[in-house]
């Protein structure tokens, strides 16, 4: 016997438990708990309680089992009352970590605690702001609470379609329980839209026209047994008897689309006003939300001004790089970036622009990753499992989407990791630029990295540092380089080259825009100029830097930084230096910020100087 699905009602009735015991969980000091270590013992309360405020995270890690397998039925709360719930764990949380005495705790214990201060801190001060999503521990920090890469119109179908697991009766139930919660999840959003918009705040009009067209066809297709919100429920329950499809399209019909249509005219409402002013310089509190977006996004108080050189001096060496290579192709006439450009129309280099060329991509892709795994065991001492499957965006999604994403699988390995690939134009795709980018997507990039942050506390899964987390990414494509990968394939060697170049240049058109004052058009000829890569993908690129302010910069800090450790252990270690020691150290630290980072490296010099 199955229950009915719950009504919207039931839905917000289940935020606000949710939410309620999230806050009390946090108002009750851990360390006072009896038994156990104080310390440990808060941050595992402190995590169970995110978890509460977000239980698709749960999902995702694959905790949502046992005492904890009502979590795999709720949404988070996006009203402002759920931002507000947010705010007062955060402010309780802080409270409850100041109160733990540090002295004689093992570093690994307190770096978790260091690491769960400064995320905390660092949320709530966004949250202090008067609009946008403030995330804890996430990259998706954002002044818009939906726009083309943001939103529950697009995280909704990528959790059903991908982590939501279906193997019972009970997990479809579940499923529709999600499919129930996401008309609030969307009134939600479009409450804070509105409020932000009353504010003066309205995204770039060529950000809306995107919002707005791939909604429009997620609207299309969302009651469609293959749609993205149906489709995956189809293809889960298959073999568990039930009329799952007739009940996923009556909630769909009956709640899902009305909230998709409200939200979508608010959009349209915004679109009326909306200027095609690129960053944040000419919106009401934008310069302090920028600032606020940079230190997020990259861990440090570096100015805009101090980004843009370092990102300038940077390309100029890749470049250098890049020259020889292109000589050694032929091609000596034109700049840098229109040679490379060149480069990859020659025959052989590209796939076919169909669905056999996307199949044709994401073998090529595997095939990469197949080469490296043989190759790890001279850059770590401990390896992990590299749990891993390439798979193709969500179609609604993939229009204001990057080239491709990656992230780990749940904690106890069944769901694997995945590098989303977005194939709505497959000649974004071809042998220069794809090595690199399954590298640091997958192995030994995010993929690699986030199983080694699975085996320390819960609370390190949950966390995470967009410096680090791409940071790590790009070193991970340098280890592939070192690690032999390019050897007789000068083509790949010169995407990971142009990977690099796209991540300097991502420091000089994130910082154009939203504090120099730049146009859409000045960011697009930088960003070709200095990579290459064609419109569409460039297009992609510089929209997404207009609607997540500071996260680009992230990434070649975060790089530039770990480098710049390794330098200072090298230095310090002499001959006792070993990559693998030194890898060991920043990936088992887990993700933490650059200054943490510094703190790990320094006990790594000591105890291998024993």
């Amino acid at each position: 016997m199955t229950n009915p699905a719950p009504s919207r009602r039931d839905a917000l009735s289940g935020m606000a438990a949710g939410v309620a015991a999230s806050v009390a969980v946090a108002a009750t000091p851990a360390w006072a708990a009896p038994g156990g270590e104080p310390a440990a013992a808060l941050l595992d309360r402190l995590a169970w309680g995110l978890l509460d405020l977000d239980p698709p995270q749960a999902t995702s890690l694959g905790v949502d089992t046992g005492a904890h397998a009502g979590l795999r039925r709720r949404l988070d709360d996006r009203t402002p009352a759920g931002v507000a719930a947010r705010k007062a764990f955060l402010t309780r949380a802080l409270a409850d970590l100041a109160k733990v005495p540090r002295d004689g705790l093992d570093p690994a214990l307190q770096t978790s605690l260091s690491v769960a201060d400064s995320a905390f801190r660092t949320a709530l001060d966004g949250m202090a702001l008067p609009y946008g999503v403030a995330t804890i521990g996430n990259w998706r920090n954002t002044p818009y609470a939906v726009i083309q890469n943001v939103g529950a119109w697009i995280d909704v179908p990528q959790l059903l379609d991908g982590a939501q697991p279906v193997t019972s009766a009970a997990d479809a139930e579940a499923y529709l329980a999600r499919l129930s919660g996401m008309a609030a999840q969307l009134d939600g959003e479009t409450v804070r839209l509105r409020a932000a918009r009353l504010e003066g705040l309205v995204p770039p009009a060529f950000l809306l026209d995107k919002t707005i067209t791939g909604m429009t066809g997620t609207i299309a297709s969302a009651a469609a047994p293959d749609g993205a919100l149906i489709g995956p429920l189809a293809r889960k329950t298959k073999t568990i008897p039930g009329d799952w499809i007739a009940r996923a399209q009556r909630i769909v019909q009956g709640s899902v689309i009305p909230a998709l249509e409200r939200q979508r005219a608010e959009l349209r409402a915004e679109r009326a006003v909306a200027t095609d002013a690129a960053g944040l310089g000419t919106r009401p509190h934008g310069p302090e939300w920028y600032a606020w977006g940079l230190r997020a996004g990259t861990t440090t108080r570096r100015t805009p001004a101090d980004i843009h050189a370092l990102g300038r001096a940077q390309l100029v060496d890749l470049q250098r790089q890049m020259d020889v290579i292109l000589r050694s192709f032929g091609l000596t006439e034109g700049s840098v970036a229109e040679r490379a450009a060149a480069l990859q129309q020659r025959p052989g280099i590209g796939f076919p622009n169909d669905d056999a060329g996307r199949v044709q991509i994401i073998a090529y892709m595997q095939g990469k990753i197949d080469a490296i795994r043989p190759r790890l065991p001279r850059a770590f001492r401990k390896l992990v499992k590299g749990n891993l499957e390439i798979r193709r965006m969500p179609l609604a999604q993939e229009p204001g989407a990057p080239a491709a994403y990656g992230g780990p699988g749940s904690i106890d390995g069944k769901v694997p990791g995945k590098i989303w690939v977005n194939l709505g134009d497959p000649t974004i795709h071809n042998r220069v630029t794809i090595p690199d980018l399954v590298f640091h997507e997958g192995i030994p990039g995010h993929v690699w990295q986030g199983e080694y942050a699975q085996q320390l506390p819960l609370i390190r899964s949950i966390l995470a540092f967009n410096a680090y987390t791409e940071g790590w990414a790009l070193y991970a494509e340098q280890l592939a380089d070192e690690l032999g990968m390019y050897e007789g394939d000068p083509a790949g060697r010169l995407g990971y080259l142009m990977g690099l170049s796209w991540r300097a240049v991502r420091l000089v058109v994130d910082t154009g825009i939203h504090a120099m004052g730049w146009t859409r058009a000045q960011a697009l000829r930088e960003f070709i100029a200095a990579t290459g890569l064609p419109l569409s993908n460039a297009a992609s690129e510089v929209d997404r830097y207009c609607a997540w302010p500071g996260q680009a910069c992230g990434y070649k800090l975060g790089q530039t930084e770990i480098v710049a450790q390794r330098d200072r252990a090298q230095t310090a270690l002499g001959p006792r230096f070993d990559l693998r020691d030194f890898d060991q150290a920043v990936v088992e630290g887990g993700n933490v910020p650059l200054d943490v980072l510094a703190g790990n490296v320094t006990r790594y010099i000591a105890l291998a100087r024993g």
